[in-house]
């Protein structure tokens, strides 16, 4: 286990409350800026923010839809308060940058999808890891492939050219694909590895998109391609073309599986139980035979250090709220965008994280 830029801008809120049931500091005209993950994205813009207006006065929330690899880099920059990322810290990141912490704050899924005409929606297609490293290595370029029809007896698949989509920018969404390819295909382990940003090997016909939005937009004008998809936006992947359709994955037991709750608690509670203190951890392909293989924690990167003590004080108050199953973890805002809350264990190393920053 391997331990398009959008911008919002929320405005100024009223009194509040805090965890503790306290009533919160009323700050003056004070801001926090978030950037990064598009997966994640969702979560902050559509219901995080919004609920957060009930419970900070007078501070500003903003969240923009970068990436990862550009939140990570803006955090340790100290550019923004918050980098949502996909992704822990790389070795080489938390080395340069000591002072900044990845702090879980819920659980999320990838899920593949594809345009494939005459396929049905309810006719998901079944894959595995190596077979996707071998679509994107170039190995496999026919949806009528021997590999992929053995995995799909009965299903009508086309003589057609598969086109394969992937993440022109830096992503945790490619950090979290590539991690299950290196996990299944040893070629791809040896030769590409895994990462925000990856070499990919050079495959005719390939496209390169920015964000969730714009694979999902790639996917609905190409008849016939596929990719990789934070499953934040499944619901809008699938209403843009009657084509659209999301693969059962195999796990690591050879069960074929779609992520759903279940599935994607299933993995999360195996995950759970090797958890390091610094949170910075894998949780592609656990074992068992209902674990969806593509799962991971969702993080907000912070530098411990904010410039004052009035931000370090909101900063900490939004995170604690947002990691609370009275705040953040509750499943109206969670279930909308499909994220499934922080087990116990994970929150308390979370909270004890958050308890790190200062002004």
């Amino acid at each position: 286990m391997r331990t398009t830029k959008q911008m919002w801008t929320v405005g100024m809120v009223t009194a509040g409350i805090l965890l503790s049931g306290t009533a919160a500091p009323v700050f003056a005209n004070q801001s926090l800026t978030e950037t990064g993950s598009s997966l994640m994205y969702p979560l902050f813009q559509q219901e995080w923010i919004p609920a957060y207006r009930a419970v900070a006065p007078n501070v500003s929330i903003s969240a923009a839809a970068t990436g990862s690899g550009t939140g990570i880099s803006d955090a340790i920059a100290g550019t923004v308060n918050i980098g949502a990322s996909d992704a822990y810290l790389a070795p080489s990141e938390a080395a340069s940058a000591p002072g900044v912490e990845n702090i879980p704050m819920a659980i999320s899924a990838q899920t593949i999808m594809y345009n494939l005409p005459g396929l049905k929606p309810s006719q998901h297609l079944k894959l595995s890891g190596n077979v996707l490293a071998l679509i994107y290595e170039g190995k496999i370029t026919k949806w009528n492939d021997a590999r992929i029809a053995a995995l799909n007896r009965g299903l009508p698949l086309p003589n057609k050219p598969i086109v394969t989509v992937r993440r022109s920018d830096g992503s945790g969404d490619t950090f979290l694909f590539t991690t299950l390819l290196c996990d299944t295909n040893h070629w791809w382990a040896a030769n590409v590895g895994y990462g925000t940003s990856v070499s990919w090997p050079a495959v005719q016909g390939q496209i390169g998109a920015k964000g969730n939005s714009g694979i999902v937009d790639a996917l609905a004008k190409t008849p016939y391609s596929f990719s990789y998809v934070g499953i934040s936006y499944l619901k809008q992947a699938l209403a843009t073309s009657p084509t659209m359709g999301e693969a059962a994955m195999q796990n690591r037991a050879g069960k074929f599986v779609l992520p759903t709750p279940a599935t994607i608690q299933a993995a999360a509670k195996v995950g759970a139980q090797h958890v390091p203190q610094n949170e910075a951890i894998s949780l592609i392909y656990e074992p068992g035979i209902d674990s969806y293989p593509l799962i991971n924690f969702e993080y907000v990167i912070v530098n411990r250090k904010q410039p004052d003590t009035d931000t370090a004080t909101m900063l900490k108050d939004f995170l604690q709220w947002a990691i609370s199953p009275s705040g953040g973890q509750q499943a109206k805002y969670m279930t909308p965008v499909n994220f499934l809350p922080l087990p116990p264990s994970i929150s308390a190393l979370s909270k004890a994280q958050i308890d790190h920053i200062h002004g």
